[in-house]
């Protein structure tokens, strides 16, 4: 009787176990697509924090450009010493609640404050303080491009150079990409206005410049210097504008008050070794500071303003550019195609 029983018992058994392991496959299912779930949310979580992270980096870098433009127009405070006095608040420590500090801290900050009154009158008197002119702004508060000076335009501030202390001096900075142009005397006709391209190129260790011509820009005017370039594209004028001391920083514009105050705005120059930043103010009364405007020293220095260069020295009128004879067997080629 025990073993007609077997059977059945058995096979309840079977189908217990199959029901079971059906079971478990399910949950196992439902698992596995729960972590495929949550897998898929995770990376997409870290995608969101990293594009807010790169949101914030940007909207930071608005605030601390705008902070600058804000202090620059109310001409109260230095635009590099705003960053000093935000990162030495966030070190310092925090002061007591009573509003007493110990003795030693306050002989310290005395110490400090008489230094600083000192040196501020030496470092941001008046007369280094340079007027910067109104330029039109985006809606981020970034300049727009190109900007007009005059005859000097400039399309392109370039990148400041950190790791190289050839790429800027004291009072300069020579970031690479930099691109202007300007209205002078032409190279083939002293007498007639021709467009100059002044570039700022990555020469390696030191930074490359370039005075290219309209009517000839097959050759560059190359030089390691501002000034090298400035003297070269006066010779090659005419031998008489030698006696012309060279400003290259103005005829590139990277020296102008407006183009230096935004490239000294630009990130990295922070980091520049030998530059010391100038203090800058906006040039609200365009009528009352006409002599000393940027603008005004192109119409008065020959080297930089076609009718000053004119009104300066008398050029004479044949003179031109050396130019190769033709060649003979170019000219019969071109007698017989026609």
């Amino acid at each position: 009787m025990a073993q007609s029983y077997n059977p059945y018992y058995n096979e309840y058994h079977q189908n217990l176990e199959l029901q079971q392991n059906i079971k478990y496959k399910k949950k196992y299912r439902k698992l596995k697509r729960i972590v495929k779930d949550t897998v898929l949310e995770n990376a997409a979580l870290c995608d969101q924090v990293a594009q807010m992270q790169e949101n914030l980096l940007v909207v930071k870098e608005e605030r601390h450009f705008l902070l600058r433009k804000l202090y620059q127009q109310q001409g109260e405070v230095d635009p590099t010493m705003l960053t000093k006095s935000q990162t030495n608040s966030f070190g310092s420590p925090s002061p007591n609640h009573e509003g007493v500090a110990p003795k030693k801290s306050v002989k310290k900050r005395n110490s400090t404050e008489a230094l600083e009154t000192k040196s501020k009158p030496k470092r941001y008197c008046k007369a280094m303080r340079r007027v910067v002119q109104l330029i039109p702004l985006d809606i981020h508060g970034r300049p727009v491009f190109p900007i007009s000076l005059g005859d000097l335009t400039v399309y392109s501030l370039g990148e400041v150079v950190s790791d190289r202390i050839a790429y800027h001096t004291e009072d300069l900075i020579y970031p690479v990409g930099y691109c202007s142009t300007r209205m002078f005397a032409s190279l083939r006709d002293a007498h007639t206005k021709s467009l100059y391209t002044c570039k700022i190129l990555d020469g390696g260790s030191n930074p490359r410049f370039e005075i290219v011509s309209d009517s000839d820009p097959d050759q560059p005017l190359v030089g390691l210097s501002p000034d090298e370039c400035h003297s070269r594209l006066l010779a090659a004028i005419s031998p008489t504008l030698c006696s012309i001391p060279p400003r290259g920083a103005d005829f590139f514009g990277i020296s102008h008050p407006t183009i230096q105050n935004l490239i000294q705005s630009s990130p990295g120059t922070r980091k520049l070794a030998n530059y010391k930043s100038v203090r800058f103010e906006v040039y609200k009364n365009q009528n009352s500071d006409r002599a000393s405007s940027p603008i005004a020293e192109e119409e008065t220095d020959p080297g930089l303003g076609f009718s000053a260069l004119h009104r300066t020295f008398a050029i004479p009128n044949g003179y031109r550019i050396k130019e190769e004879p033709p060649d003979p067997n170019l000219l019969t080629f071109q007698d017989f195609l026609m």
